[in-house]
């Protein structure tokens, strides 16, 4: 899992590299992808990042033509973050060999492995949002205290 995980992420890095952008931009783009139309604020709270940050991304996407900001049309005080479509679907094309190889593997399995995989990867999905969130009540805890806070064993397998 890790190995996969890490070779996804450099995966990811060569995608951003092709696309003109930074890994943590595409990161960020792959977000409003599953999202959908968000305000910055949702986005800096999906991502973990202050929303001074964010505001930095959507400026690098928007020059690069990725995203645009869009005013509600009910509250023009509120700015929503949407992607370019146009320019989706060229960063999608990076992402055809890999559909191809996964969809290569997924047809070896049976119904019932795909279902157990996932279900797997739905819960490893739970896993580690209840890990990110563990990991922030640490980080907003004083220093003084986090020296309490233990990191499991590792295991043998």
């Amino acid at each position: 899992m890790r190995r996969s995980s890490a070779q996804g992420v450099m995966f990811g890095q060569v995608v951003a590299n092709m696309a003109g952008i930074s890994n943590s931009d595409m990161e960020c783009m792959d977000i409003l992808n599953l999202e959908g139309r968000v305000t910055a604020g949702r986005l800096a709270e999906v991502t973990g990042l202050t929303t001074g940050a964010i505001t930095g991304v959507v400026d690098r996407l928007e020059r690069a033509g990725y995203v645009r900001r869009e005013r509600d049309e009910s509250d023009r005080r509120k700015v929503f973050i949407s992607v370019v479509e146009e320019k989706a679907v060229e960063i999608g094309k990076f992402y055809v060999p890999m559909q191809e190889a996964m969809h290569r593997l997924w047809t070896s399995y049976s119904d019932d492995e795909l279902r157990l995989l996932l279900r797997f990867a739905n819960d490893g999905y739970k896993g580690v949002l209840e890990a990110t969130e563990a990991l922030k009540a640490v980080i907003d805890t004083p220093p003084e205290k986090r020296a309490s806070f233990k990191m499991p064993p590792k295991s043998r397998r």
